[in-house]
Order: C-alpha cells, then sequence, then structure tokens
C-alpha cells in the first residue's frame, strides 16, 4: 500500500514519463514521418493552387478527401489513379453541369490552368503513403 506522498510522487512521476513521451512521438509524427510520407518534396506552386481552388470552391462540401469531408460525391484521394487526368479535366472545364448516376455536380467551368492546378493536386495527394487508405476491394468471388 502506498502512502499518500508516495502516491503523490507515483502519480507526478508517472505523467511526467508520458508526457515526455507523448512530445517525442509529437516531435517524430511532425519532422520525420509526416513529410516523409507525404512527399512534401514534391509540392509545387500548382499543388498549392489546386489547394486554394478545392477550398475556396468548397468540394468538401460533397467530397472526401483523405477521409475527410461529405459523402454526397465521390472519394477523391485516388481519382487521378482511378479516373485518370482527361477524365478529371473534363469533369472540371466541363461549362454544363455533370449528372453521372444521378447526382449532380456543379459546373464550375474551370480554366485549363485551374483544372491542370487541382489535377496536380489530386496527384499529389494520390501518391502519399497513406498506409493503406482507402482500402482496396476485394472483389474475389468466395
Amino acid at each position: 500500500m502506498l502512502s499518500k506522498s508516495q502516491a503523490k510522487v507515483f502519480f507526478l512521476g508517472g505523467t511526467a514519463v508520458f508526457f515526455l513521451i507523448f512530445l517525442g512521438l509529437s516531435w517524430h509524427s511532425m519532422s520525420i514521418a509526416v513529410p516523409k510520407q507525404t512527399h512534401e518534396e514534391n509540392m509545387t506552386e500548382a499543388v498549392v493552387r489546386g489547394k486554394v481552388i478545392f477550398d475556396e470552391n468548397n468540394c468538401m462540401g460533397c467530397h472526401t478527401i483523405l477521409g475527410e469531408g461529405a459523402y454526397y460525391a465521390p472519394e477523391l484521394t485516388e481519382v487521378v489513379e482511378r479516373r485518370g487526368e482527361g477524365y478529371i479535366k473534363a469533369v472540371l472545364m466541363s461549362p454544363i453541369p455533370w449528372a453521372p448516376r444521378g447526382r449532380k455536380m456543379v459546373a464550375y467551368n474551370f480554366s485549363e490552368e485551374e483544372a491542370k492546378d487541382l489535377i496536380e493536386f489530386f496527384t499529389w495527394i494520390g501518391n502519399m503513403d497513406l498506409n493503406g487508405f482507402p482500402p482496396k476491394p476485394d472483389l474475389k468471388q468466395n
């Protein structure tokens, strides 16, 4: 059985140790793991412009990216791999609303440069090491 003072020392010591572990893991994540997994060296001005366009047009209001956002429209994390640049460019530059499978996408009528910037952003996102996200569907028949 611990006395009050021993319990206090045990509690404060344990708190300090785990706080130091937390700081070490946070430092590791922010300075080593995140830049390595996101391939931050590949972030160009076009990627940044694409992210700005993505945010300004509230694309997350309908789409998800990296698992975040709304679930009305398709997930965009690996959209370049799934659909290809030509398809994405056609959708983004379309002057008429896009309505595949009954879900209507606003006709943003982006310029070619804006569409290229968005594709660069999607390509950068798709090349991140996301530890297996999004999972690939198992299409085997059991």
